[in-house]
C-alpha cells in the first residue's frame, strides 16, 4: 500500500462487543509510512492482538503508540447499544473514532468483515487484529481505554467486580446480576438481562 502512494494508514478495531455491561469502544490509530516501514525496529514485534498481551504490557504499548501516532477513541454507551443493536453500535463507534482523528487517513484497515459508513478507501480484514500491525495497535488503544473506564465503573457500581471481569459474562458477574439486579451500565438487550428475572 505504501508503494501505491498510501501514506496515512489508519487501523481500526473495537473492544467490548460481547460484554454484558459498559460501552463498546473503538480506536483509530493513524501511522505515517515511515513508522509502518520501520515498525520492527521501533516496536520489536511487541504490537499484537491486545488479547494476547498482559495488562501491564498493553499499558506500556499504549504510551509508546501514543507517542508515534495520531489516535482517537470513541464509544457507544450501553443505552445506545440497547437502542440500535451491538453491530450498528460497533460500526458507529468506529465511524466516530475515524472522524475524531486530527488528519484524514488515506486508507482504513478495519478488523472484521464489514466496512464503515464513510467516504474513504477501506479494507475489511477478518482476523486483522492478529494479521495487521495498524489494527493490532488499534486493538491495544481500544482495550486500554475501555479497561480504564471499567475500572472506574467498579468504584461507581461496586459489587459486580468490573475491575476484573470488565463487564464480560463471567460466572461471578452473572451471579451478581441475579442477586443484585442490573446496574445502570448493564446492557438490557443482552441475555440473561433481557429476561428480566432477578432476585435483587
Amino acid at each position: 500500500m505504501i508503494k501505491k502512494g498510501r501514506l496515512l494508514i489508519a487501523g481500526i478495531d473495537e473492544v467490548g462487543r460481547g460484554a454484558l455491561a459498559g460501552p463498546v469502544v473503538a480506536a483509530a490509530v493513524l501511522f505515517g509510512s515511515q513508522i509502518i516501514l520501520n515498525k520492527k525496529a521501533i516496536f520489536k514485534g511487541e504490537v499484537k492482538d491486545s488479547k494476547l498481551l498482559s495488562s501491564k504490557k498493553r499499558e506500556q504499548l499504549f504510551r509508546k503508540i501514543s507517542q508515534c501516532s495520531f489516535f482517537s477513541t470513541a464509544s457507544v454507551s450501553n443505552k445506545g447499544i440497547d437502542k440500535i443493536n451491538i453491530l450498528k453500535a460497533t460500526l458507529e463507534a468506529m465511524r466516530k473514532a475515524v472522524l475524531s482523528l486530527p488528519l484524514k487517513p488515506d486508507i482504513l484497515l478495519i478488523d472484521g468483515n464489514m466496512t464503515i459508513d464513510l467516504n474513504l478507501p477501506q479494507i475489511a480484514i477478518p482476523g486483522g487484529d492478529r494479521r495487521c500491525f495498524s489494527i493490532s495497535a488499534a486493538s491495544i488503544m481500544a482495550k486500554v481505554t475501555r479497561d480504564r473506564l471499567m475500572d472506574r465503573m467498579d468504584k461507581k457500581y461496586p459489587g459486580y467486580n468490573f475491575i476484573n471481569n470488565k463487564g464480560y459474562g463471567t460466572e461471578g458477574h452473572i451471579c451478581s446480576i441475579f442477586t443484585r439486579g442490573p446496574s445502570p451500565i448493564h446492557r438490557m438487550s443482552f441475555a440473561p438481562l433481557k429476561n428480566g428475572r432477578f432476585f435483587g
